[in-house]
């Protein structure tokens, strides 16, 4: 073993950045962190931050990629490389505002661009395989900067027959598990995923998994009706009319049904399933003729509302009867959509719901911190996939690490 990495591999304690791009393909949040210790005795120290937003142009791209319809193989070959880049930025903006180098990282922890994730085994050549694929060439990325990178987080888990996903329990359980109180940590990227914590509880009383879409369909409605890459803080979703019929129609899918463990993405809620909803509400996206701007936005609302409902629902079927919560704490950027965070209140009342930001954590980069974590416990040897939330038949290290 090269004795550099055999140092790195030795240390307590790192300086790691690290780097989340989700499933709402807006672009890339970094922190800069230094961490000591493993488990639920490790400490974090947030030092520095960033986001660097995607050009249009490589949103687009990505989105196609994504889409079993328009990806190609060319296309994913050249949006791994072409991501190098962009993280870079995103690891050197994050070491500027922490008031360091990039040469005094330790490593960077990267979880790379979700372009598709099979985790329930289908025939592949004649042979039952799941499967998972983050593009973003993390070797690219090692020499781009000089710093060793630990990325590919998902895929033993899979190769163990797990989910590969939600990864967010294991920094919910360090982080937030509490002696007294029995919390629902709820997580709102382009998915919704929601970890239950029981009061005094260990890594095997953990239940987490995804609870459907959170953003991901309602940002596609606002670009196609509006031409704006989200709904800023919820103002279209709250200018609608949920639609109730719609929204009873879409709580019949049969992912919120399955029993957990389970996981979901842009494969399940893609633009077939956009479509769909559009042709219910009456709406032809193929058509010449456009939606009123009230058609759209009632849309949008029901979108954001069928988010809510089917994450209650969840809570209802799956984690009431066997812990029910004294708390609800969101994060990720649905929390700053007032639409969706006031439909959870009233669905979750009287249960108080607050946000990480109530408790230190930036929910908005608490993703990229759960990212710079799980390098880190790479580095130590650590397993922090959890078992019984994402299905596997035993812990593993995560991670493979390049280096530059």
């Amino acid at each position: 073993m090269p004795t550099a990495l055999a140092d790195l591999l030795a240390r307590r304690r790192r300086t790691i950045a690290g780097l989340m791009s989700g499933t709402s393909l807006d672009g890339v949040d970094a922190v800069v962190v230094d961490l000591d210790g493993s488990g639920p005795g490790v400490s974090m120290e947030v030092r520095g931050k960033a986001f660097v937003p995607y050009p249009d142009a490589l949103r687009e791209a990505l989105l196609a990629a994504s889409l079993a319809g328009t990806s190609d193989v060319r296309a994913l070959s050249g949006l791994g490389f072409r991501l190098a880049p962009v993280y870079a930025e995103a690891v050197e903006a994050a070491c500027a505002d922490a008031g360091i180098e990039v040469a005094a990282l330790d490593a960077v922890g990267c979880h790379g661009q979700t372009v598709h994730h099979v985790p329930d085994p289908e025939d592949v050549a004649g042979e039952m395989t799941a499967s998972t694929l983050q593009i973003g060439s993390p070797s690219a990325l090692a020499v781009w900067l000089g710093v060793p990178v630990v990325a590919d987080f998902r895929a033993a888990d899979v190769a163990l027959g797990g989910q590969g996903s939600p990864l967010v329990p294991y920094l919910d359980f360090v982080r937030f598990a509490a002696p007294d109180e029995t919390r629902l940590l709820v997580n709102l990227g382009g998915i919704a995923n929601a970890t239950v914590l029981p009061a005094g509880c260990a890594a095997a009383d953990v239940v987490a998994f995804d609870t459907g879409p959170a953003n991901m369909v309602s940002d596609r409605l606002a670009a196609l009706f509006f031409g704006v890459p989200y709904d800023d803080g919820g103002r279209l979703a709250a200018s609608g009319t949920p639609a109730a019929a719609l929204i009873a129609h879409l709580m019949a899918d049969p992912y919120l049904q399955r029993m957990p463990p389970k996981s979901t993405g842009r494969e399940l809620y893609d633009e077939r399933f956009v479509a769909d909803l559009a042709n219910r509400a009456g709406l032809d996206l193929a058509s010449a003729t456009p939606a009123t701007e009230a058609q759209a936005r009632d849309l949008i609302a029901t979108a954001i509302a069928f988010s809510a409902h089917a994450l209650h629902d969840a809570y209802r079927r799956f984690i009431a009867p066997i812990a029910p919560v004294d708390v609800v704490i969101l994060s990720g950027g649905g929390r700053h959509n007032a639409a969706l965070a006031g439909a959870i209140r009233d669905l979750f009342g009287p249960i108080p719901v607050r946000t990480t930001d109530d408790y230190g954590v930036d929910g908005d980069t608490k993703e990229a911190l759960l990212v710079a974590l799980l390098a880190h416990e790479t580095l130590n040897g650590v397993p922090a996939n959890l078992p019984r939330v994402t299905g596997a038949r035993r812990p593993a290290v995560l991670g493979v690490i390049a280096q530059p």
